[in-house]
């Protein structure tokens, strides 16, 4: 009888334990059932504003992508109109220029106008003026060279002729002739000269040499070229050794 009323509590107690456990676990999986609810809940609401905020962002790289298609094209005008700009701006600058050099032009022409009125002679008239002044100029021209070509012959034949009278007379030379020896033969004592008939040096004519402002020489003209001439050194005159570049000037410069 004890051991049967031992196995009813046993019994009693197990089923005791049983609905306890029953309800603990009832309990924790109605909890869990609300957490994973609520987390399930919290889910869709982080998916749903992630598929927004997907379609937002995708909006979004569309409107900027567009943006930068129209900021390139307007980038692209800007540059455009601003070469317009500049290619108007250098072509009125020229056409500035051109009108200022036309405005000159005229000026200029009216001032020859004036003055054509001035002197009383058309255009024309004026132009043969030029042409028979240029003329003129030529013939004054050429006749100096003539004159200038007779005085060297002039001054030639006055030196023959003053020898010829007066082996003794001096010769004379001009007074700013100035010269340098150009060849110096010490054996035979002659000296070529850079001056000659140009500047109207003449035979007999007589040059100092000297070196550093002290005399070494006194040559006597024998030969004259064009642009050189040939001296003897005078006898008893040399004081020195005559070099090449010794400075030559008249020893009876013209008054």
């Amino acid at each position: 009888m004890l051991i049967r009323i031992s196995l009813i509590v046993a019994i009693v107690t197990g089923l005791a334990v049983g609905v306890l456990n029953f309800v603990k676990v009832k309990e924790i999986i109605t909890t869990t059932r609300a957490e994973r609810d609520e987390w399930h809940g919290k889910f869709d609401t982080t998916d749903r504003q992630l598929t927004e905020t997907k379609k937002d962002l995708k909006q979004t790289t569309t409107e900027l992508t567009q943006t930068q298609e129209t900021l390139k094209t307007t980038t692209a005008e800007k540059d455009k109109a601003i070469a317009s700009a500049n290619a108007q701006t250098k072509r009125a600058n020229d056409l500035t220029e051109k009108l200022g050099a036309t405005t000159k032009e005229r000026d200029d022409a009216r001032a020859e106008v004036a003055a054509y009125h001035v002197t009383g002679f058309d255009p024309q008239q004026v132009a043969e003026l030029s042409k028979t002044l240029k003329q003129a100029q030529a013939s004054v021209t050429e006749s100096q060279a003539v004159i200038k070509g007779l005085q060297k012959e002039k001054a030639k034949i006055s030196a023959k002729l003053l020898k010829y009278e007066d082996p003794q007379a001096i010769v004379y030379l001009p007074q700013k002739l100035k010269g340098q020896v150009m060849v110096s033969d010490p054996k035979w004592d002659f000296v070529v000269l850079n001056v000659g008939e140009d500047q109207q040096v003449v035979e007999d004519g007589e040059l100092l040499v000297n070196r550093n402002g002290k005399l070494v020489a006194k040559v006597k003209v024998t030969t004259v070229q064009k642009d050189r001439c040939i001296a003897n050194v005078v006898p008893g005159w040399k004081l020195g050794e005559i070099l090449e570049g010794d400075q030559v000037i008249p020893a009876h410069p013209a008054s």
